[in-house]
């Protein structure tokens, strides 16, 4: 009777759990919940006038496209109603940013998050057959709060971690054109993207994908005059640089020249030279290596870390791009048996403090800030790219040394940049 009153039967528990699991590792259930989430923080944002991100974004269009520069003396617009911070990204970007700036002033921010969501979806969905459909789901999972946390802010972030893996999808596919565009686009816009130029040297026909990099990049550093006279583009990108160039000094950023007590801030430009020439060392050290799709993906994943923890103005938000990479590097080594205990720990500590914490509600703000008072999260991220690092320079484990490609059969190295 009292089995009845209950309805439970043995197994039951279980049933639930797994139809549980197994709706949140359909695809189609996570777009529509990711996208219908998006919404509602884009038009609570917009209502409220806090979307400032696009704004700028949006006002330093106009001004491109009036002819006067969004850098320096000139920003922000004379007589905006709202204080705006800098803007940092190349003229390319205000061409491409058009269409979303002169939308309605309260269609366009939802747009935009919209289309950056889709996307990123599409981006993580579309990876090579190597990654399982389960790995997918769960690496779009551990990433969605701190995206919607970028998105909550209407940052530009997104667009760059999806060109970082739209453009290893492509050449993992042997399409270089479309890799090396979405290249040049990420790097014509925020800088990062353009160190995964370096990775053309892992993939066939490589002096044609560096001649595909050389006419696409004459023709973004050319895209600015359709607008203004050709005269003009040199003081205009002195400005840009100058921009990027005065920004790093306006705040503390969070990246490893502001973790204690290392005290590299001074030392910021030497470091990240260094740091780039030692990751060269190793890339050429291992070339061997190259033909492996874990030394791709490793490395992939040391580059979009190496863009944020080395940057010069690093926010909580622009850890997507990390860790969505870390994720890939994560999957492939679980896949092969060489995840351990402390990698583990590492997996769910970092879930804990980067991507759950900053979610005020879900963390309270004083647990958080006892957290990142003691920088525990710019130290887990920088031991998770050490690792990466170890990994891929220093010892490959063994069944990661097994040489295969889905889609782009890959020559041996004497002859596959001939």
């Amino acid at each position: 009777m009292e089995q009845g009153m209950l309805n439970t039967r043995p197994g039951t528990e279980g049933s639930v759990w797994r139809r549980i699991g197994a709706f949140f590792l359909n695809p189609r259930n996570l777009y529509v919940i990711g996208l219908l989430l998006v919404l509602a923080l884009s038009v609570s944002e917009v209502t409220r006038g806090r979307h400032k991100n696009f704004m700028i974004f949006a006002e330093s269009t106009k001004l491109f496209w009036q002819q006067v520069s969004p850098y320096g003396a000139n920003w922000p617009p004379a007589g905006f109603p709202v204080r705006l911070d800098y803007f940092l990204y190349g003229p390319l970007f205000n061409i491409l940013f058009a269409p979303f700036a002169y939308l309605p002033a309260w269609l366009g921010p939802i747009v935009w998050n919209v289309f950056n969501f889709t996307l990123w979806f599409a981006a993580i969905f579309t990876l090579p057959g190597k990654f399982t459909r389960e790995e997918k789901c769960k690496s779009f999972l551990f990433t969605f709060l701190i995206l919607a946390c970028t998105q909550l802010s209407f940052q530009y972030n997104v667009a760059v971690g999806y060109m970082f893996l739209f453009a290893y999808s492509l050449l993992e596919r042997d399409k270089g054109f479309w890799a090396v565009l979405l290249i040049m686009v990420s790097g014509f816009t925020k800088i990062y993207g353009i160190f995964q130029l370096a990775m053309l040297l892992f993939y066939p026909h490589f002096w044609r994908n560096v001649g595909y990099a050389v006419l696409i990049g004459a023709a973004f550093l050319l895209a600015p005059a359709v607008n203004m006279p050709l005269a003009e583009l040199p003081d205009y990108y002195g400005q840009w640089v100058g921009a990027l160039t005065e920004h790093p000094d306006t705040r503390t950023w969070m990246n490893v020249f502001y973790l204690r007590p290392l005290g590299l801030l001074p030392y910021r430009t030497y470091v990240q030279i260094g740091v780039l020439a030692l990751l060269a060392v190793g890339v050429l050290a291992n070339w061997r290596s190259w033909r492996l799709p874990f030394f791709r993906i490793a490395c992939l994943a040391i580059l979009m870390g190496y863009v944020i923890l080395f940057s010069n103005s690093s926010e909580g938000h622009t850890y997507v791009i990390m860790l969505i990479s870390y994720q890939m590097w994560y999957w492939t080594m679980r896949r092969g048996g060489e995840i351990r205990l402390a990698d583990k720990i590492a997996y769910w500590a970092t879930f804990v403090i980067v991507v759950v914490m900053p979610v005020d509600v879900l963390c309270p703000p004083k647990v958080m800030q006892l957290f990142y008072g003691w920088q525990l999260n710019l130290w887990l991220l920088l031991a998770l790219w050490l690792r990466m690092c170890w990994t891929a320079f220093i010892r490959i484990p063994e069944p990661m040394k097994k040489s295969y490609s889905e889609f782009a059969p890959i020559r041996s190295v004497q002859v596959q940049n001939d």
